[in-house]
């Protein structure tokens, strides 16, 4: 999850398994702001944090004093949180808050009114979208094979191979063996060879009794498809 969503920010998580899904930070506490002032803010900072709460928001709020609001902008991005709430002695007199989604950076003024229904519904709509990139992705890089001779030069291209399988682990050390490159292509690309990654529940298809394992020196029937990959 953390290598497929991350970014040079740090996490990205997906709202569904993130321990704070939104993080509350007061903005624009400066020298000239009254104290009244001070007090508006944080009141204002609770009660929308109460209202998440009640609908089952994961929410925190970030109070802390000793660390100024671009500190904890980037403490939160680096954790991944979702959703961050920026509230300002502005946002309070216009009634609204400063949305900032974690997965695009996007920013959405939006009325404090509908705090509750939009931050739910933006929870959703950020959980979809990890979801559709990702599974583009793993569209994008994965390949089906039954053809040896071009096994190798997939992997060498950085895809995963989804491939007729005996399941045995002597026929996979020879398909490791097999597909082990001597060099490097560039600095940094793996060069090991091919191990499986897994046995998807969602099959291809049914074996048919005219399949053959992936490897052509194996005598087996194939039990399934498995994908391989080259380990980084």
């Amino acid at each position: 999850m953390i290598m497929v969503h991350a970014d040079n920010k740090g996490l990205v998580l997906p709202p569904k398994v993130a321990s704070v899904q939104v993080v509350i930070v007061p903005c624009g506490i400066t020298a000239s702001l009254s104290e009244d002032g001070k007090k508006k803010l944080q009141e204002y900072c609770d009660s929308v944090e109460s209202d998440l709460k009640e609908a089952g928001v994961k929410v925190r709020g970030d109070y802390r004093q000793n660390y100024s609001p671009g500190w904890k902008f980037n403490h939160w991005e680096l954790k991944g949180v979702p959703i961050r709430m920026e509230i300002g002695p502005v946002d309070v007199e216009k009634n609204q808050f400063v949305a900032v989604r974690r997965d695009t950076g996007e920013k959405i003024i939006e009325k404090r009114s509908a705090a509750t229904g939009y931050v739910k519904q933006l929870l959703k709509d950020i959980q979809s979208n990890l979801f559709n990139k990702a599974l583009a992705d793993l569209s994008a890089n994965q390949v089906t094979l039954t053809d040896w001779a071009q096994f190798a030069g997939t992997l060498d291209q950085k895809k995963i191979i989804l491939a007729p399988f005996c399941g045995e682990s002597d026929c996979e050390d020879k398909i490791k063996a097999d597909s082990t490159r001597d060099e490097d292509a560039e600095p940094g690309a793996p060069s090991m060879g091919a191990k499986s990654l897994c046995i998807p529940l969602d099959q291809p298809g049914p074996i048919s009794s005219s399949d053959r394992c992936i490897h052509p020196d194996c005598k087996n029937s194939p039990k399934f498809y498995t994908l391989f990959g080259r380990s980084y």
